[in-house]
């Protein structure tokens, strides 16, 4: 067991830089386990959510404002450097809601926020898994499963129902009315053929954004392309990391870009001044 329990493992004391993940719905740590441990000069720090996974004997956080406030308490000694907090999905809208609650308390705040495939906090709540019945959502399980690697039980099916109807009365709880400018830089994610989330919806985001920071990128793939850390996605994040960080690494951005097996995606880099 970790000595953190909110983090998947304890951080590197000498670590120059931190990633936080938030996990995707139904999911905890094991959201990020195809992902490598660092990025861009940063170390990947996956936070475990109660109610899953290793911490499946504990209630689960009920709302985005209780789970703001236990990790912001949480995690505050690890972000004594430079940080930055990234989610998709669902995962998007905790991070969100964790930095709102960071520049409450005037503790630290994130260098970047990265959100992916998931539309402003003011545009939602959002989402087909919004929509499903049980049913619905136990065949989502089973493919998220196979996404991921595992194999489809009636104990995984069983576990996976319990976490993921939480997780999504949790999102449907969310009521932000009007948008929330924080004092920190947006990174959107778009995904070109994701059913789930247009990227173009995403635009929304520019009105939480610091004045003139917000960035869009529209990466190829599909909604889950997102769990198997695809090149263009990492090459992307350790670029905006060295932004930060002062360390480019060049290297292994080269490395990743010639990876790819697609196109370079089509970039869109917009400011709240400009309307995006």
């Amino acid at each position: 067991m970790p000595t953190e329990p909110w983090l998947s493992r304890t951080p590197a004391p000498d670590a120059a830089a931190r990633l936080f993940c938030f996990p995707y719905p139904g999911l905890g740590a094991s959201t990020y386990r195809h992902w490598p441990d660092r990025i861009g000069g940063a170390e990947l720090c996956r936070v475990q959510p109660p109610g899953r996974e290793a911490r499946r004997g504990e209630e689960h956080y009920g709302t985005y404002e209780a789970f703001a406030a236990r990790a912001a308490d949480a995690l505050a000694p690890w972000l004594d450097r430079p940080f930055a907090l990234l989610g998709h999905s669902t995962g998007a809208l905790q991070a969100f809601a964790l930095t709102v609650r960071l520049a409450r308390r005037q503790l630290p705040l994130p260098a970047r926020l990265f959100v992916s495939a998931q539309l402003a906090p003011h545009h939602g709540p959002w989402g087909p898994l919004l929509r499903m019945t049980d049913a619905q959502l136990v065949t989502e399980i089973g493919r998220l499963t196979r996404v991921m690697g595992g194999a489809e039980s009636l104990a995984t099916l069983t576990a996976g129902l319990r976490v993921l109807r939480a997780d999504v009365t949790a999102a449907q709880r969310y009521s932000v009315q009007l948008p929330v400018p924080l004092p920190v830089a947006v990174h959107a994610i778009g995904w070109r053929d994701d059913d789930q989330v247009a990227p173009e919806r995403m635009a929304g985001w520019a009105a939480c954004s610091a004045q003139g920071t917000f960035r869009r990128v529209t990466l190829p793939g599909g909604h889950h392309a997102f769990l198997d850390a695809p090149p263009p996605l990492l090459a992307e994040l350790a670029q905006v990391i060295g932004e930060f960080t002062g360390d480019s690494d060049q290297h292994h951005i080269d490395e990743l870009s010639q990876r790819r097996t697609v196109a370079r995606p089509e970039v869109t880099h917009r400011s709240r001044a400009a309307g995006a």
